[in-house]
């Protein structure tokens, strides 16, 4: 790493309902000895969405990197494998570690999901997010992750 290399915050949403203890401590040991300092919100436990399966354990992780978006991804696909991951499976099924990348700084590029969809679709990505970044915005609504939150609760309720 250079150090005139530009450092962008990041934020990842990790998800487990498959040993999701375990699984969610490998990754942060992961992603700390990548990225050192880890800014690591509450475990949310929340129902499976889109399928009949156990409860999954989400949270999301805030660090620091110079890598691309990605390599970001790459190394995030390189934790889902060590737990065994399979991808491929469909969106909705039970998953030993599903790990986004949720921003990279205020990027938008679509090819890459960035800002991450599911941050305007799902209380799970979401409220830990407003939890670790309450004073953030989304890059493409320009609203408030906070202000976003209560709606999409609103409109569930």
């Amino acid at each position: 790493m250079n150090p005139k290399d530009p450092i962008f915050d990041i934020f990842l949403s990790l998800g487990s309902n498959i040993e999701p203890e375990k699984n969610i401590n490998l990754a942060k040991e992961q992603l700390q000895i990548k990225y050192g300092k880890l800014l690591t919100s509450s475990i949310y436990k929340t129902k499976a969405v889109g399928f009949k399966g156990d409860d999954f354990l989400n949270l999301v992780i805030k660090t620091s990197t110079s890598d691309s978006p990605e390599t970001v991804i790459d190394y995030l696909h390189y934790i889902e494998r060590q737990t065994g991951r399979e991808t491929g499976t469909g969106q909705f099924n039970s998953r030993t570690l599903d790990i986004d990348l949720l921003l990279y700084g205020d990027l938008i590029d679509a090819s890459l999901n960035l800002p991450r969809d599911e941050i305007l679709k799902y209380g799970f990505v979401l409220e830990p997010l407003v939890e670790i970044f309450p004073e953030g915005k989304h890059p493409i609504e320009n609203r408030p992750y906070k202000e976003i939150f209560i709606e999409l609760e609103t409109s569930i309720s």
